[in-house]
């Protein structure tokens, strides 16, 4: 499991799953799964329905603006967002119900993560938490690519309702100046931004 999309200051987090058996781990590898930042978007899209083919289950979930404002508040984003994921990836194992369940850890602390994980889960579970988990192991990469596929898309229907939003996240200059038109023309943000996050305060504070 692993999400997409956790940074980004417009449009949502989304947490996936993958699950395949234990034997035919391998293929993923013959796929070339990778962790999906390394990968181009059609890479990721010809690599997924590969992934898709092979795998038992999958499972999304995706947390919207709105979701993830009420979970982070001010000031204490990290946490907010690592107890979010936690509640999460619950959600999307009771779908794929795995003997043993690999996490990509957005805590520094994995095992702490792993932790939190597994008092959510049925005790039968294996939890496997490690930082950078979809750069070394490929059925989490798997999944990081079935989520950042699908936060692709959410994106592009946003795009096609909004305009020229970029990629959603604060490093990107087209994200900050349509955030910026927006509250100029608009007077508030719109709906798809994340309020908690400093950019999107520091933008109110500008204009």
């Amino acid at each position: 499991m692993d999400e997409a999309g956790r940074g980004a200051v417009i449009g949502p987090m989304v947490v996936a799953g993958v699950m395949v058996r234990e034997e035919d781990l391998p293929r993923l590898v013959e796929f070339g799964v990778r962790d999906s930042k390394k990968l181009t978007p059609a890479g990721r899209v010809r690599i997924l329905e590969r992934v898709l083919s092979l795998a038992v289950r999958t499972a999304v979930l995706e947390f919207h603006p709105a979701q993830i404002d009420r979970a982070v508040g001010v000031g204490r984003r990290l946490r907010g967002l690592i107890l979010l994921e936690a509640e999460g990836f619950p959600g999307v194992k009771s779908e794929l119900t795995p003997n043993v369940a690999y996490v990509d850890s957005p805590d520094p602390n994995s095992e702490r993560f792993g932790r939190l994980v597994s008092s959510k889960v049925p005790k039968d579970v294996i939890i496997v938490s490690e930082n950078r988990a979809d750069e070394t192991i490929p059925v989490v990469a798997a999944a990081s690519i079935l989520a950042k596929v699908r936060r692709d898309g959410a994106i592009r229907a946003l795009r096609s309702m909004y305009g020229d939003i970029g990629s959603g996240y604060p490093s990107d200059p087209k994200t900050r100046a349509f955030l910026r038109n927006w509250v100029r023309t608009r007077g508030g943000l719109p709906r798809i931004a994340r309020k908690s996050w400093s950019t999107s305060r520091r933008i109110l504070s500008e204009t």
